[in-house]
């Protein structure tokens, strides 16, 4: 039987109408066309917002509208990806977090829901926050792949005039953009990395939970990444209440800041607001291998290691702790791990903070980094570069001075190799991505934790974690670039680890935290 669609509205006098309609489309572009008068279009808009949300479980206007597009950029969309879309319209009504696994492909899903509700005219103002160094990739990917042509704006003329806007997060939230922002009256907001918005403390936060916004996508692929209170703040920004209140959600769901309870129920709760596509049977990835090197220290390494610890030990426990941030001496404590001009730098940086006493030891622990001449770890990169010779290698580090020292012994071993850090302008960025793919005489690209965020590296398949972050969703990050959908190679990732060391307890943290999203997120 088919189905036709009756309007109900009224005239000025309040005399009921019925209007018979076989066309949604054309229902839609009467609507946008003002074809009815002033009482009787706001009847019809009421009816085809509800149209436009119940609308077809069946198809998407977006597939077919872009169809031979598609065709022509090699695009074929995943299942994954059109159920996703379907379900955030059709059922969550337009405000969810896409928490797809790293490279699955969250922005493919978001522009196909920001063109449906596009082509059902249920969307003109759309804002777009990004970090910075995604900007440029987002609307590239909005253009080829969706016929949208979005601006990049600077400031608060660009987001007045333009109906589809990409802005940083660091520029949106200075304090004249910001309130520029919060009075404009948004359609569709997609917030990309939302992860950074786990603390309601922040501008980040402050800025988004501002907005006025119908339509709303968090995009990340790490929800919480050190405990379940970011959680809880992120779904909250979504839908508030959805978990109670912080009080309650801690009693109900927290058995300690590391550990869930009652899980069942909270991931049921989580999956009205979440999607999350992992590889499976139904996203087929290559296999990836993941192995942790441990690696003893030289003779050398550890004495210097052991004489920083003894004075990261002495500050914590002087009176004078205050002068040194302790978050600082554990940063020593990894340093010393990574490179000794990594722990040069820092020691550097704290002379000038310290007393007399104190200075003076740290002037001895600069003799002994000057001095420390071995790297265990650099050594087994070497072996392994040598045993890889045509193969591309990411190395990612935390910091930058052991990225340069890196680049500058492989370039003594005749091996060069690109830098690649939060510094360089976008247009540095997407040219060393290019030689780092297309030129042979660079097989190695070092990677800074800065830098690497939002990268595309599936021809590459070995990755050297040369040092570890804090948070085990960094780590999973990295291997994101090269472990996604086009990658078509098994992928090697080695983790390294120097025993009796900070290293370790690290490790064990990061395989903790893991566990617990793991069990509530999946």
């Amino acid at each position: 039987m088919e189905k036709r669609l009756a309007v109900l509205c009224t005239d000025d006098e309040f005399t009921p109408e019925i209007h018979f309609l076989d066309d949604l489309a054309l229902f839609q572009e009467e609507v946008a066309n003002n074809a009815w008068d002033t009482w009787q279009a706001f009847a019809l808009r009421l009816r085809a917002e509800e149209l436009g949300q119940r609308q077809s479980g069946e198809e998407l206007l977006v597939l077919a509208e872009l169809k031979e597009r598609w065709e022509q950029v090699g695009l074929i969309p995943y299942e994954h990806q059109i159920a996703t879309v379907k379900r955030v319209i059709n059922e969550m009504h337009g405000r969810a977090i896409l928490a797809d696994e790293v490279g699955l492909g969250k922005t493919i899903e978001a522009g196909m829901i920001i063109k449906e509700y596009i082509l059902r005219g249920m969307a003109k103002k759309v804002l777009i926050l990004t970090p910075a160094s995604l900007c440029r990739q987002w609307a590239a990917e909005l253009s080829q792949k969706f016929a949208l042509y979005p601006v990049i704006a600077r400031g608060p003329m660009d987001w007045k005039r333009y109906d589809l806007i990409i802005c940083s997060l660091d520029t949106a939230k200075q304090a004249d953009n910001r309130r520029e922002l919060q009075a404009i009256p948004f359609d569709l907001v997609v917030v990309d990395e939302a992860h950074k918005l786990k603390n309601p403390a922040t501008l980040n936060h402050r800025l988004v939970s501002g907005l006025k916004k119908r339509f709303f996508l968090l995009l990340t692929a790490t929800p919480f990444q050190n405990d379940l209170k970011e959680l809880f703040n992120l779904i909250s920004l979504l839908r508030p209440g959805q978990l109670g209140n912080y009080r309650a959600f801690r009693r109900r769901f927290m058995k300690d800041k590391r550990e869930s309870q009652n899980t069942a129920e909270l991931r049921s709760l989580l999956q009205e607001v979440m999607i999350r596509n992992r590889r499976g049977p139904r996203v087929q990835l290559p296999p990836r291998r993941v192995a942790t090197l441990p690696l003893p220290p030289s003779p050398a390494e550890k004495e210097f290691y052991q004489a920083v610890t003894d004075f990261v030990r002495r500050e914590y426990r002087s009176q004078q702790q205050a002068a040194v941030n302790p978050l600082t001496l554990l940063t020593l404590q990894r340093e010393v791990c990574s490179s000794s001009f990594a722990a040069a730098s820092t020691l550097y940086k704290l002379c000038g903070k310290c007393g007399e006493a104190d200075g003076a030891r740290l002037v001895a622990l600069l003799e002994k980094a000057a001095a420390l001449k071995e790297n265990a770890k650099m050594n087994l990169v070497e072996a392994v570069l040598a045993q890889l010779e045509k193969e591309k290698v990411l190395i990612f580090t935390e910091f930058r001075a052991t990225q340069q020292y890196i680049g500058s012994r492989l370039q003594r071993k005749g091996i060069p190799a690109l830098s690649f850090d939060g510094t360089m302008s976008a247009s540095k960025k997407d040219y060393t991505i290019h030689r780092f793919r297309s030129d042979p005489r660079y097989p190695v690209l070092v990677c800074t934790e800065a830098g690497g965020e939002g990268i595309n590296l599936q021809f590459c398949r070995t990755m050297i974690n040369y040092d570890l972050p804090w948070n085990p969703m960094r780590l999973e990050q990295r291997i994101g670039r090269l472990h996604r959908l086009g990658q078509a190679r098994e992928v090697y990732v080695y983790n390294l680890v120097t025993t009796g060391t900070i290293e370790e307890y690290l490790l064990q943290l990061l395989i903790e935290k893991v566990r617990l999203f793991d069990r509530v997120i999946g």
